[in-house]
């Protein structure tokens, strides 16, 4: 008999999440293999664009893990749209990710409304489109090889 309970719990969330990693490891040679190595971890990846009075202008929120970056945000001011800034935040965060933690893929989420043919345009190639999510809208996951 078991009782089922809904609810935020950050231990067994924590416990969830270690035994999952166990299970994965012990299924994956490849996972395996990346236990006790850099690439084993997320490390943040930030990029940012200031103006000249200091002002955020856009940026670039992500992380890499195991070989690949992947881009959580992406955000330019309305001011500054349209003059390469998106480009410039992109290709820095790419240019880090291979040189600097040996990424061999790029991937992120956009809605249809927000970036995917600028994504494309940088060689993003999508690989799934979750239509009416959010209802009316398409969601698109996209990648792009590094190498």
């Amino acid at each position: 008999m078991f009782r089922i309970e809904a609810g935020v719990d950050k231990e067994r969330r924590n416990l969830l999440r270690s035994r999952l990693r166990e299970t994965n490891t012990a299924a994956s040679p490849v996972l395996a293999a990346l236990r006790g190595t850099p690439a084993e971890r997320e490390a943040p990846l930030h990029v940012w664009a200031l103006d000249p009075t200091g002002a955020l202008a856009g940026g670039l929120v992500g992380h890499t893990w195991a070989t690949w970056l992947h881009v959580t945000y992406l955000w330019v001011d309305a001011r500054h749209r349209g003059a390469g800034l998106g480009s410039r935040l992109l290709t820095r965060a790419e240019r880090i990710a291979r040189e600097q933690r040996d990424c061999t893929g790029a991937r992120l989420e956009t809605w249809d409304f927000q970036a995917p043919a600028f994504y494309r345009r940088h060689g993003y190639k999508v690989i799934c489109a979750l239509p009416d999510y959010p209802p009316g809208h398409t969601e698109y996951t996209l990648v792009k090889p590094l190498r």
